[in-house]
């Protein structure tokens, strides 16, 4: 006889002091927020995500998989003004919380959609340049945002030298198999910032199509993982974020 299927945990969200966390399980959190800057990217692994304005510097689509506190959304929307950005959330639940971590209402260049990644990654197809898979829940990464097929939509959902930026804990159990479907899907254009994360692997998969300077930076990152050091690479992403917080400013 089939077992029922348990219960998904619902988010709770805690404040403590200047910090809101969205948390499904107490003290595993989803996403951080400063109260006092609420578009701050607080978390290593955000940070990390967004030094795929190495590759493609002025993405005009941005498509994100994955809500949560809505930290990168943020940052996104503040911070690279000339994009439009697209998030699939499938649950209703983390985007009734959207008010409480400050992200922005729908309007022309920012969208939240309740949607199944999964399912609803074939009908973007040729519409993105910049790919962000962040779609944790309770148990992690679910199995379907990590398959063969998946990844297949989202390698046709970028436009030539578009790319996908994968957030994986390196204690996945599936973690090879999933490293090793995307460099299959992608022809073996994936690259990776040695130790810029900690246990997040964060994985850069450029689509092909001609020359591009998103193909010229996998190719450089994959030969020395980055820069010399895990320490030189963490920096280079707190870099990254300063350089895109001073461009608006000024």
């Amino acid at each position: 006889m089939d077992q029922p299927t348990p219960p998904l945990k619902r988010p709770q969200v805690r404040t403590l002091g200047d910090k809101r966390l969205l948390e499904f399980t107490p003290g595993m959190v989803q996403s951080e927020m400063r109260l006092s800057r609420p578009d701050q990217l607080v978390l290593s692994y955000n940070r990390a995500m967004m030094c795929f304005v190495l590759f493609h510097p002025q993405p005009e689509h941005i498509v994100m998989v994955g809500l949560g506190g809505g930290s990168l959304a943020k940052f996104c929307y503040r911070y690279l003004p000339h994009s439009r950005i697209t998030v699939l959330e499938l649950d209703p639940e983390v985007i009734a919380l959207r008010e409480q971590f400050a992200i922005p209402p729908d309007n022309a260049r920012f969208r939240v959609i309740q949607a199944d990644a999964a399912s609803h990654m074939a009908s973007l197809a040729g519409s993105a340049d910049v790919l962000l898979v962040d779609g944790f829940d309770a148990s992690g990464l679910p199995p379907e945002l990590g398959s063969a097929s998946f990844y297949a939509d989202c390698h046709n959902a970028l436009r030539p030298g578009g790319v996908l930026v994968a957030n994986i804990f390196s204690y996945d159990p599936h973690y090879q198999a999933m490293r090793q479907r995307l460099r299959q899907t992608f022809e073996q254009r994936v690259c990776a910032f040695h130790g810029i994360a900690g246990n997040n692997c964060i994985l850069f998969a450029v689509r092909g199509g001609g020359r591009s300077p998103a193909l010229a930076m996998q190719q450089k990152v994959a030969r020395t993982g980055g820069l010399a050091l895990p320490l030189l690479n963490r920096l280079l992403a707190h870099w990254i974020v300063l350089k895109l917080r001073w461009n608006v400013a000024n």
